[in-house]
């Protein structure tokens, strides 16, 4: 049974025309597993939450969007760059075959992949390391879902590791501001759309990125 403060969000989130398999998703993973204790009377605000090491738990409407731009169908290889809670690669693994999800800080990394352990997301491979680069040697994914806001370069880097008709969002800086993207990779064609300005933290490189 969804609870009150869930259900509400869960309409905000249909008005706003968020899918039926995604709100479907949000319904079955319970966020408050994913916040840190003292914020769980909280965990279904639709807001940001802070998770520490400088990190956040994002808003669930940004989640919800991004979640839906990748149309995901079920079957798919997908990069989650950015663990940070976890909440998010658990929400996609519900709309995906399975998902690699990459953190560079070792305890965030540490505290995400306990919180998806606790929820059962089987279909999740937690990953410490640079998310641009971590995993070069999988095969192609099919979606790339970036949690926290890079460049143009970091983005060119993470376009080029999709399969063929392959999708990606993520948050690129665009000045003093960042707009979410999404990119769809057709051979050497990458095909953009903005989504709108975001705010999220900084994606974080290793020394060699």
């Amino acid at each position: 049974m969804v609870i009150p403060e869930a259900e509400t969000l869960l309409d905000d989130l249909r008005a706003r025309g968020v899918s039926p398999r995604v709100l479907a998703a949000i319904a079955a993973v319970p966020r408050d597993r994913f916040v840190p204790p003292g914020l769980r009377a909280r965990a279904w605000e639709d807001g940001p939450l802070p998770i520490g090491g400088g990190q956040t738990i994002s808003q669930p409407r940004v989640v919800a969007l991004m979640c839906d731009a990748l149309a995901l169908t079920g079957d798919e290889r997908v990069l989650d760059v950015g663990t940070g809670s976890g909440w998010h690669a658990a929400l996609l693994a519900r709309l995906a075959a399975h998902v690699w999800t990459v953190e560079r800080d070792p305890a965030i990394a540490r505290q995400g992949a306990a919180n998806l352990s606790a929820a059962g997301a089987g279909n999740v491979t937690p990953v410490v390391g640079d998310g641009v680069r971590a995993l070069d040697d999988e095969a192609a994914f099919d979606a790339i879902n970036v949690a926290a806001a890079g460049g143009e370069r970091d983005l060119a880097e993470l376009t080029a590791r999709l399969a063929d008709g392959g999708r990606l969002v993520a948050p690129v800086r665009a000045g003093r501001h960042q707009r979410l993207v999404v990119a769809e990779r057709w051979g050497d064609d990458v095909r953009r759309r903005d989504l709108g300005r975001v705010s999220f933290v900084p994606l974080r490189r290793s020394a060699a990125g």
